[in-house]
C-alpha cells in the first residue's frame, strides 16, 4: 500500500502563526509594559529608576535566553525551543498580574524575557527558510515576522488597556496583564502548529563552521546600539506623555497608531532589504528609530507626537529583520540560527543598560524627555557605525 506524504503547508500560514508568536514574545512580553507602566507607577508610588529596572530584569532575562538559545541550537531544533518559549511567556504574563510586590514583579519580568528570547531568537531562523528559493519572498516574510508580529500586539494593547485603566483607576493594573496574558493563551494553537511545520527545515547545527564574527562587527555594533535607544522608547512614552498631560483619548491613538505603522512597515522596508547585502538597512532604520525617539521631546504637542509615532512604528521592527536579512544574505544556511542568536545576545546585553540609566537619568533630571534625547543620539551614532558594514 502507498504511503500518502502530508502535503506541505502554506508558507504564508506558517508565517501567519510565527508572527503570533512575536506578538506575544515580542509585542506583549516586552512593549504592553509601556502601556502599564503610569498605572503602576502612581498606583505603587515607584521612581522612574524602579519603573525602568522592571524592564531592565526583562532585559537580564532576555540575556540568559537568548545565551540559552546559541547553546541549545547546537543539539536541539529551533522549533522546539520556539514552542517552549511562547508558552513559558504566556503563563509569565499572566503570573505578572498576580502579587504587586517589586520582587514578584522583578520576577515575572526576567522569566518573560527569557521564554521570550527562546521564541525571538529562533523565529527569524524559522522564518528565513520558508521561501528559501525567492529572494523577495523572503525579504518581505522576514519584514512581515517582525513587523506585523509586534506592531498588532501593540494596537490591541494600546486600544484596550488606556481606556480600561482610564476607567477602573490606577489600581486595575494587575487585571492588564491578565488581559494580555489570555490574549497571549489565546495564540498558542496558531504559534505551536507553525513551529511544528517549520522545524523539519531548522535542525540543529552543532557541526557548522565558525562565524565570521570580526568581519560582522559593525552590523553587530549597530544592532548594540539599536537595544540601548529604542526601549527608551517603548519603555517611557506614556510617562513622557503623563507629564505633558496627555488624556487618555491622545494616549490611545499615539499607540494604535505606533502599532499600525509598525504593521504596515513590512510594505516599506522588503525592496530595501531585498537590494542590499551590507549595512545600508540597518543604517536606515536606526535612522528612523532616532528620529522618532527624538521628535516628541523637540516637537511638543500631539502634532509631534503623532509624527513620532508614524517614524518610529515604520523602523522599529525592521532592526530585527535587517540583520535577518543580512545573516541570510551572507551565510550559509547552517549557521543562520547561531548568527541570529549572536545578534540577539548582542543586543540584548545592550538593552539591559537602557531601562534603568533612562529612568535614572530621568528622575536626575526632573524630566524623562532628556532621555529620549540621549536615546536618538545613542541610535544615530549606531546608523554611522552600521554604514561601515559590507557584504561578507
Amino acid at each position: 500500500m502507498p504511503i500518502t506524504r502530508r502535503p506541505a503547508p502554506n508558507p504564508w500560514l506558517v508565517l501567519t502563526g510565527l508572527a503570533l508568536g512575536v506578538l506575544v514574545t515580542n509585542g506583549f512580553g516586552r512593549f504592553a509594559y509601556g502601556l502599564i507602566l503610569p498605572a503602576m507607577r502612581n498606583d505603587l508610588d515607584w521612581t522612574y529608576a524602579q519603573a525602568g529596572w522592571l524592564n531592565t530584569a526583562n532585559a537580564l532575562g532576555y540575556v540568559l535566553g537568548a545565551l540559552a538559545t546559541m547553546v541549545a541550537l547546537r543539539r536541539v531544533a529551533a522549533g522546539p525551543l520556539f514552542s517552549w518559549g511562547l508558552v513559558a511567556t504566556a503563563i509569565a504574563l499572566v503570573a505578572t498580574g498576580l502579587v504587586p510586590d517589586l520582587w514578584w514583579q522583578s520576577l515575572w519580568r526576567f522569566l518573560t524575557g527569557l521564554a521570550g528570547a527562546l521564541s525571538f531568537s529562533t523565529a527569524g531562523a524559522l522564518a528565513a527558510r520558508l521561501f528559501a528559493e525567492n529572494a523577495r519572498h523572503n525579504a518581505l516574510g522576514i519584514a512581515i515576522l517582525f513587523g506585523s508580529g509586534g506592531g498588532m500586539a501593540i494596537v490591541l494593547s494600546g486600544a484596550t488597556l488606556p481606556p480600561m485603566l482610564a476607567i477602573h483607576g490606577d489600581a486595575s493594573w494587575p487585571w492588564a496583564w491578565i488581559l494580555i496574558g489570555g490574549l497571549s493563551l489565546a495564540c498558542l494553537p496558531a504559534g505551536l502548529w507553525a513551529a511544528r511545520m517549520a522545524e523539519p527545515a531548522a535542525a540543529p547545527n552543532g557541526g557548522a563552521a565558525k562565524l565570521p564574527v570580526r568581519r560582522m562587527l559593525p552590523a553587530l555594533a549597530g544592532y548594540a546600539s539599536f537595544g540601548l535607544g529604542y526601549i527608551v522608547y517603548l519603555t517611557f512614552l506614556s510617562a513622557w506623555m503623563a507629564e505633558q498631560a496627555a488624556d487618555v483619548v491622545q494616549v490611545a491613538l499615539v499607540w494604535v497608531l505606533l502599532g499600525s505603522c509598525i504593521t504596515l512597515s513590512p510594505a516599506l522596508w522588503r525592496g530595501v532589504f531585498a537590494r542590499h547585502d551590507g549595512g545600508v538597512p540597518l543604517a536606515l532604520v536606526l535612522s528612523g528609530i532616532a528620529a522618532g525617539s527624538a521628535l516628541p521631546v523637540l516637537w511638543p504637542g500631539l502634532t509631534g507626537l503623532i509624527l513620532s509615532a508614524v517614524v518610529f512604528g515604520a523602523s522599529v521592527f525592521m532592526a530585527p529583520g535587517a540583520v535577518t536579512n543580512f545573516t541570510r544574505r551572507n551565510l550559509p544556511p547552517e549557521a543562520w540560527g547561531r548568527a541570529i542568536g549572536l545578534f540577539t545576545v548582542v543586543f540584548a546585553c545592550a538593552q539591559t543598560i537602557g531601562p534603568w540609566a533612562a529612568g535614572l537619568l530621568g528622575d536626575l533630571s526632573g524630566s524623562i524627555g532628556v532621555s529620549l534625547l540621549v536615546a536618538a543620539a545613542v541610535l544615530i551614532v549606531g546608523a554611522l557605525v552600521a554604514l561601515w558594514q559590507k557584504p561578507l
